[in-house]
């Protein structure tokens, strides 16, 4: 198994969120004002970029036949206004005749409510009843293509209620694996020192009381100090 293996791994297994993998990430990779369709969603795999631009759709069209087995979809748009990219059409097709695990839609989508009724695992910018065209027009800037492929295809995709997390290329690595880990221990302690110690937010958060009160936790906790003595946005 491979770093990026290990890390989708752990993710799925652990039902990493969003808001974990950002903090693993120093607070970075959200796509902005990317939502859910549908609520009680968590998915997580590697990326597949499709791109869009100038109110056309047609490109989607062409290159969503690409896409294989258990990728996540982003479909990047360029120039395409506040136009709907693509409806409960596509976005059945990728999902169940393609396999997608995801549709990410870097703009919005329409057809909302037979999207939500069969609980198409689709995220996007927002929704409109306006569509784009399903004729040709001029392609995705190239350079901008090209910019993005070499971020984000392949990369891995973290999508849940919160919206979508990217760990982009550069950033799949032992160091964001060791990150991940070291959240889910922070996030077991701190909750211990909330439910059971009954200690206040800042106590936990910010004083980080845990690291000299040892005598309170248990001796798995007590390991676990040993990877959280660093704040994590050192490493």
């Amino acid at each position: 198994m491979n770093i990026k293996e290990h890390i989708i791994s752990f993710i799925k297994n652990n039902r990493v969120s969003t808001t974990e993998v950002a903090d693993a990430l120093s607070k970075t990779g959200v796509m902005a004002d990317v939502l859910p369709v549908i609520d009680d969603v968590h998915e997580v795999g590697p990326i597949h970029c499709v791109f869009t631009a100038n109110e056309s759709n047609y490109q989607v069209h062409e290159e969503i036949n690409q896409v294989h087995e258990n990728e996540i979809i982003i479909v990047f748009t360029d120039n395409c206004g506040e136009r709907a990219i693509l409806g409960d059409l596509v976005s059945k097709y990728a999902l169940l005749y393609r396999g997608a695990k995801a549709l990410i839609v870097d703009g919005k989508v329409r057809d909302i409510a037979a999207i939500k009724r069969s609980k198409f695992k689709v995220w996007c910018k927002g929704t409109s009843p306006i569509g784009c065209f399903n004729i040709e027009a001029d392609k995705f800037p190239q350079q901008k293509r090209a910019e993005l492929m070499a971020k984000y295809n392949g990369a891995i995709a973290v999508c849940d209620d919160g919206g979508v997390v990217v760990i982009d290329n550069e950033h799949i690595n032992e160091k964001v694996l060791q990150n991940l880990h070291r959240i889910e221990m922070q996030e077991d302690i701190w909750f211990f020192c909330l439910d059971t110690l009954k200690w206040d937010t800042k106590k936990i958060v910010c004083d980080k009381a845990y690291l000299q009160e040892t005598d309170l936790l248990s001796s798995v906790h007590i390991q676990q100090l040993k990877e959280l003595n660093k704040p994590l946005d050192d490493t």
